[in-house]
């Protein structure tokens, strides 16, 4: 019964360190995403894509003319000295309204491009977390291994001293050892470096210690593989781009054919006019209404801009169609990779228990015998393998997860 709780307690000890370790990564992920400059000038390039529709849907500016007579106009009220006008030009009905769609469009689909840039970013962050996590699993699981070479190192000793093996035993190990501890090296520098990216990617200058779960988790993909295409092709942010610039694309033909069709002005004039020659006093005098009407008669720059706007909608639709293959070929070789670490993780797991076996095995022999030295070192070096290929395993697994999520615009 004691033994039982005991498991359990491990169990859940486990558990709950995985659950903490993604719970500090969903942290890391909301502190990229509020502090990281390419998404900072993704979503200010949104903002001010919005600003455009306010400007495009105004009227055009009115008109307003001052006119003096350097030589009055002689009427019968009196001479004209001064004449101000003021009119306002009005588009064809719906003109504004189709610029400010086109415009709308076009900021939706800077939106996008911001959310297929923060996907990006999370999709670096889980990896560059994934990569630390390998990175410092493959460190410890180095120094255990020269940990185990130290202890076969003493014991060669003590059959060297005692005449029952040469030196070569003590030679065979000491060069293992040398050539841990030089890998040992390297995988101190590189998880500097893969620090700094991290820290970078968060844009922080390394003001805290990144959080790294013991043991990290194992968590399957929910959607099958049918979903989960489907989904990727519904809601990626790529697509979703070219989706709103095909909208906006079909309101560029419809501005350019109402830019074929007449507007109109309305105005208003108003005259000051002086006294007469019998000395009776001016009177002003309205003109209004004044209306006019500006009829495009040159459309074949009209009809040009309608056919370019056709061909540049036929483009979207090849682009999308394109994009839609890449993705699709993307998720196909990422689900080859997930079921690949699944069925790896279940492998290393089985073949890492039994090098660790076999290896005790030899160590007994070879301490009680005269077992050759060499199967011992190369069992070592299996379970070294092992070890880190099934922490590989893990974090590619998680890996390929991440990048569908990207794929389906998370």
């Amino acid at each position: 019964m004691k033994k039982h709780k005991i498991i359990l307690g491990i169990l859940f000890l486990m558990l709950s360190s995985g659950i903490w370790a993604q719970e500090a990564l969903n942290n890391y992920l909301q502190k990229a995403a509020e502090n990281n400059p390419e998404l900072k000038m993704k979503f200010n390039a949104y903002m001010a894509a919005l600003e455009v529709a306010p400007q495009v849907k105004a009227l055009p500016d009115p008109q307003v003319a001052f006119g003096y007579f350097i030589q009055p106009v002689e009427t019968r009220l009196g001479p004209q000295r001064l004449k101000l006008s003021a009119s306002q030009m009005f588009p064809w009905f719906g003109s504004l309204a189709n610029k400010e769609n086109a415009a709308l469009q076009n900021a939706k689909s800077k939106y996008e491009g911001f959310k297929e840039a923060k996907s990006g970013l999370f999709n670096d962050v889980r990896n560059t977390y994934y990569n630390l996590y390998l990175n410092r699993k493959a460190i410890d699981i180095t120094k255990e291994n020269i940990g185990i070479l130290e202890t076969f190192r003493k014991l060669a000793t003590v059959k060297v001293e005692a005449g029952l093996v040469s030196s070569l035993d003590e030679y065979r190990i000491t060069i293992e050892i040398n050539d841990l501890e030089n890998q040992l090296a390297l995988l101190n520098d590189k998880q500097k470096v893969l620090e700094t990216t991290f820290y970078k990617l968060l844009n922080d200058d390394g003001t805290f210690l990144i959080d790294l779960p013991d043991s990290i988790w194992t968590n399957d993909f929910k959607l099958n593989r049918e979903a989960a295409l489907d989904s990727v092709l519904s809601r990626n942010h790529q697509l979703s781009v070219i989706s709103y610039e095909q909208n906006a694309l079909d309101y560029r033909k419809n501005i350019a054919s109402d830019m074929g069709k007449p507007s109109f002005k309305v105005g208003l004039d108003y005259t000051i006019i002086g006294k007469g020659e019998n000395n009776l006093a001016g009177t002003d005098a309205f003109m209004f209404p004044t209306i006019g009407v500006t009829i495009p008669l040159y459309r074949n720059k009209y009809k040009a801009m309608i056919k370019e706007a056709n061909y540049l909608e036929s483009a979207k639709q090849n682009e999308k169609i394109k994009k839609e293959n890449q993705l699709s070929v993307l998720f196909e070789n990422g689900w080859k990779d997930y079921q690949d670490a699944s069925r790896r993780i279940q492998l290393y797991n089985t073949q890492l228990d039994l090098a660790r076996k076999s290896l005790s095995l030899l160590e007994t022999d070879y301490a009680t015998g005269n077992r050759n030295f060499e199967e011992i070192l190369r069992m070592e070096r299996k379970v070294l393998t092992y070890n880190l290929e099934l922490e590989k395993a893990k974090t590619d697994k998680q890996a390929s997860i991440s990048f569908f999520n990207y794929l389906m615009g998370n």
